[in-house]
């Protein structure tokens, strides 16, 4: 059961990260490296922007797509799985929205001050159309995955919450 008291924009507790074991090494490509400690983000809208900026929502090292739309399988920093994500229509959704309340003022502008052709106007607007909605899906697809992490969706687990190890942690010791 997700836990309902902490909001997509609620700030997590930071604490510093530790040196990771030297089990959790791995091997592969041109020999041993080992695994990054994640940077969580502190808030969901940190996790969305770093998916829409095609970045790991997790640590912010990788990208996450491969190509286009397709995200990776799996961090190569942090090794988080990509796997669950179900994005669907929803990115499609959000880039027309966006592109409509974008172009209404162009359109309206250019109907109200300018004699332009009809032929003329559907080809800009056409044409301005279809490029901020392929501009927008790509970001708007990296915010839901995101977003679906950040929420613990779709099989993704909750980001563990990173505690700052300040003079309240020294005195409880």
């Amino acid at each position: 059961m997700p836990d309902c008291s902490i909001g997509p924009f609620d700030e997590l507790p930071r604490q510093k990260p530790s040196i990771p074991p030297a089990s959790d090494a791995i091997r592969g490509g041109g020999g041993a490296r080992s695994r990054a400690q994640p940077n969580h983000p502190r808030s969901g809208f940190e996790a969305a922007l770093r998916g829409a900026l095609n970045r790991c929502p997790s640590c912010g090292q990788t990208a996450l797509f491969a190509r286009y739309l397709k995200p990776v399988d799996h961090c190569e920093m942090c090794l988080q799985d990509w796997t669950p994500q179900q994005a669907d229509d929803f990115p499609a959704y959000l880039s027309i929205l966006i592109t409509g309340h974008l172009l209404a003022p162009v359109i309206i502008a250019l109907v109200s001050h300018w004699d332009v052709p009809t032929w003329l106007l559907m080809a800009l607007v056409l044409t301005l159309a279809a490029g901020t909605m392929t501009a927008l899906l790509q970001p708007a697809k990296g915010a839901v995955i995101a977003m679906q992490w950040w929420l613990s969706m779709h099989g993704f687990a909750r980001p563990e919450p990173i505690q700052d190890a300040g003079p309240s942690a020294a005195k409880s010791e």
